[in-house]
């Protein structure tokens, strides 16, 4: 096998191992449910996949329920829930009604009644009822996003304009019980961040939102700097939580599946946190120490990266460490660097992130493109797409961060 499709057998195989399948049925056996109405409420970029295995467990003993997801990530019916598809990483206005929906569902219920509420990453942008007017919203996500803000102090802010995040579902569906199974996409698994936490009380403060919106000089109206000074829920009496699959599991199944291939498997982490461009050389520096080793090993890397826009060219934090990587991996005997979003999709494009090898940077250049330039750009997809650098997995039904590999191949 060639170095590409090693990559691609152990992409291939990381993904299907983080499934959440399997991880939705083992959380179920250890609910009860009680003698009132279950119903069903999913949201995430895996909200289509866990709802469907919470289904074929429960089937029609769901009464009703509403499934929202990204664009292109459902894949058919499910019995009778209502399927949402919706905006991420910006909520639109089908994540704004899809919201309303399952607002809707949980009023009046009892003390009998149970919410299944299934979580995932992605659920910031797409379960969402904002406090604010919509296009103020999509003005701060995208400041957000712009200024390199990690997944945590993104949340810290959103979540206190929203109706629903930061535990404020959970006290719409009271006095029912909520048995809520998350799908961590954060480092750490910090339930009141994963999707802003709908379903589980809020450990930050006022003062550290506060202190974010001052950090990145967020510009907001005084109506949303009132409400970052008003506290979340606290306290939750009404839930359980479950929490299942997380990017170690991720990084688990590339080191088997990279050792069934012949390589020496090495997790160097998985809590990389920095950004995309430094991660990339810093992989690229490690295939670099290790260039002389006789035989074949996989270092392996997982988290979830920023970028810090500089320019308005196409890409995501995959692509960009990649591509990063391809500089200091040139020439080197059998080097490959790839990075990919475990739920498919690596910002606003339809790669799920980039592959570069030893003759990456070479084939670039008789092209006229200097990687340089590209990253100052924030152009990492044209540049990747010009030397079939572009890996492609479509929407996969999961979303536990991203993995990142060097491969270093000997015969």
């Amino acid at each position: 096998m060639t170095l590409r499709e090693d990559a691609n057998k152990i992409i291939q195989d990381s993904i299907q191992a983080a499934m959440p399948d399997s991880a939705v049925g083992r959380a179920l056996e250890r609910c009860s449910f009680g003698s009132g109405r279950l119903l069903l409420t999913a949201a995430g970029k895996g909200g289509w996949q866990m709802a469907k295995a919470a289904y074929d467990v429960l089937g029609d003993r769901i009464q009703d329920g509403v499934v929202i997801t990204k664009y292109d990530h459902a894949k058919g019916p499910i019995g009778n829930l209502r399927i949402f598809e919706a905006g991420h990483p910006v909520p639109d206005e089908n994540s704004f009604r899809a919201t309303q929906a399952a607002i809707d569902l949980v009023k009046d219920l009892t003390a009998e009644d149970t919410v299944l509420f299934l979580l995932s990453g992605g659920g910031s942008a797409l379960f969402e009822k904002p406090l604010i007017p919509a296009e103020e919203l999509t003005d701060l996500t995208k400041q957000l996003l712009a200024c390199g803000a990690d997944i945590v102090e993104m949340n810290t802010v959103r979540k206190r304009l929203s109706a629903v995040k930061g535990g404020r579902y959970a006290e719409l569906c009271a006095p029912a019980r909520v048995f809520s199974i998350v799908l961590s996409d954060i480092i750490g698994d910090p339930l009141d961040m994963i999707a802003s936490g709908p379903a589980y009380p809020d450990n930050s403060t006022c003062r550290q939102a506060l202190d974010i919106v001052e950090k990145y000089g967020l510009k907001l109206s005084p109506q949303a700097m009132d409400l970052l000074r008003q506290e979340t829920p606290k306290m939750l009496n009404n839930v359980e939580t479950h929490i299942t699959g997380s990017v170690r599991e991720l990084c688990a199944a590339a080191a088997k599946s990279a050792k069934g291939l012949g390589y020496e498997p090495v997790i160097l982490s998985d809590c990389l946190t920095c950004e995309a461009r430094e991660a990339g050389s810093f992989l690229a520096s490690v295939a670099r120490y290790h260039r002389d080793v006789d035989h074949s090993i996989a270092f392996i890397a997982g988290g979830e990266t920023v970028v810090h826009l500089t320019g308005d060219g196409k890409g995501g934090r995959n692509q960009e460490l990649a591509l990063s990587a391809a500089q200091g991996i040139e020439g080197l005997r059998g080097a490959a660097v790839f990075s990919v979003g475990s739920d498919g999709t690596d910002g606003p494009t339809d790669a799920a992130g980039g592959y570069v090898d030893s003759t990456t940077l070479g084939r670039l250049r008789e092209q006229g493109v200097e990687i340089f330039e590209v990253l100052q750009r924030n152009d990492a997809y044209h540049a990747l797409r010009k030397v079939d650098g572009l890996i492609i997995t479509g929407g996969t039904g999961t979303n536990v961060n991203d993995v990142s590999v060097v491969l270093l191949k000997r015969e």
